[in-house]
């Protein structure tokens, strides 16, 4: 099959691409280096979209959430992602989460079935010289090919490091110390629905005695030594490494994964107190797949070595005799300074018949990977069709992502970004309290028109 478009990379943003373009029936050659004999440092297997941190999408709050308001969006953009999601969707509160094994069986399953897509086990270490392209490599690129951009832009590549958390198996979690509960019962009735009881996270409280010794343990535990290439990378905020997270403070933690607000003990139930009494802190673990089996350390992201981590985790209260499925981890990120490199079609400026889609182009997080994703492959649609190509609104969480990425920020101090509503124009009219719903319901309003307009 003579392809239309070439993407390069599997993973969230390459996949959704391929969707929107294949089910268009434009003819698309999907390359993805896993499954050739090659792979990263962070993924397990060779599966397509494989979620190689957490088992989360976030929050699947549309009413008033930006990440909400995104998964809505894309949801109404047919998303093969958010499709497969729903399948492989796990009980976690108000949030989305889901089996990764399933979610990304589902997803290879759903693109190996479309007529125009082809996939191909290789390699890619070279930039296309011509022919419409959508480079979705993600943050771990493979060295060839990221020398290839490199020379391609003129400019280095950002970088920063990405923490990945451990997952626990189910059985070896001792419930007489934890208890299952959602913070303030939060997302019960979505929980409920799927099959869940409306208390999905599993707690395992401290005193402060407790938490005072495990904060010692994970600030002077051994780390994972950089390399002399990585010794001056940053690291994103939103996947902190939780000893890094200790470092800041003593209190850090218990303001931050380890808060135990909302969280009755009914271990510690007293006369006075039927229902138990808040922890000094809590860590919480949230499943991981549809079997229940497995649970990951929520916030937990770390760059202890792995010995270090069975002993200090060992030490949490309810986790004395853990076995883990897998322990955490570090990897080193890249993305492109966007802002500069690419114009309003994420195309890139040097070669404009190569697009730049996912993590790649400095957004964060799942589902911005995969909405980038989203937009360049209706993007490429567009411009092979024939039709004119309108951006969604800047009200919208797939406007408000593009727009930032594409020029809203700056250039000089870009960094990786989670869609969030200071990415949105403001409603300085509307009071702060009813602000993210009046946000969520004009991006609503806006994105109803704006597919209506999508060929």
């Amino acid at each position: 099959m003579t392809h239309q478009v070439h993407i390069i990379g599997g993973g969230m943003a390459g996949s959704e691409a391929a969707w929107q373009l294949a089910r268009r029936r434009i003819r698309v050659r999907l390359s993805e280096m896993r499954g050739s004999g090659d792979t990263t440092a962070a993924h397990n297997g060779d599966g397509l979209a494989e979620l190689v941190c957490s088992n989360s999408f976030r929050s699947d709050d549309h009413e008033k959430n930006a990440v909400g308001l995104l998964h809505h969006e894309m949801r109404g953009c047919d998303s093969l992602l958010m499709a497969a999601a729903e399948k492989a969707r796990v009980p976690a509160g108000s949030a989305l989460a889901v089996d990764r094994d399933a979610f990304s069986a589902e997803v290879e399953r759903a693109l190996a079935a479309q007529p125009t897509l082809e996939i191909v086990r290789e390699r890619v270490d070279v930039l296309p010289s011509d022919g419409l392209t959508i480079v979705a490599t993600g943050p771990l690129t493979a060295p060839a090919l990221a020398g290839s951009i490199g020379a391609a832009t003129g400019a280095d590549s950002l970088a920063f490091f990405d923490a990945i958390a451990p997952i626990v198996y189910r059985d070896s979690i001792n419930m007489d110390v934890a208890w299952m509960a959602s913070r303030w019962d939060k997302g019960a009735e979505a929980s409920l629905a799927l099959g869940g009881d409306g208390r999905d996270y599993i707690n395992c409280p401290m005193t402060r005695e407790q938490y005072e010794a495990f904060w010692a343990e994970l600030v002077n535990g051994e780390k994972t030594e950089f390399k002399e290439w990585e010794a001056n990378t940053p690291y994103f905020d939103g996947c902190m490494p939780v000893e890094v997270m200790a470092a800041r403070g003593v209190e850090t933690l218990r303001f931050g994964p380890m808060k135990p607000v909302g969280l009755d003990n009914p271990h510690w139930a007293t006369p006075e107190h039927p229902n138990g009494r808040w922890p000094y802190a809590v860590v919480q673990l949230r499943q991981d797949n549809k079997l229940g089996t497995l649970w990951n350390m929520v916030g937990f992201q770390t760059k202890l070595k792995h010995a270090e981590q069975v002993r200090v985790f060992r030490t949490i209260p309810g986790l004395e005799n853990a076995e883990f499925a897998r322990l955490g981890g570090l990897h080193r990120n890249t993305f492109l300074n966007s802002p500069t490199l690419l114009d309003r079609q994420l195309r890139l400026k040097s070669a404009p018949h190569i697009r730049f889609a996912g993590q790649i182009t400095g957004c964060e997080g799942y589902v911005e990977s995969a909405s980038v994703g989203l937009l360049a492959g209706l993007m490429t649609a567009a411009q092979i069709t024939g039709h004119d190509w309108t951006p969604p609104p800047r009200t919208t969480a797939l406007g408000a992502l593009l727009s930032h990425i594409t020029g809203d920020a700056e250039a000089e101090t870009y960094q990786p970004m989670n869609v969030n509503f200071g990415l949105f124009p403001p409603l300085h009219d509307v009071k702060k309290k009813a602000r993210k719903e009046a946000y969520t319901e004009r991006g609503k309003a806006d994105m109803t028109v704006w597919i209506a307009t999508l060929p």
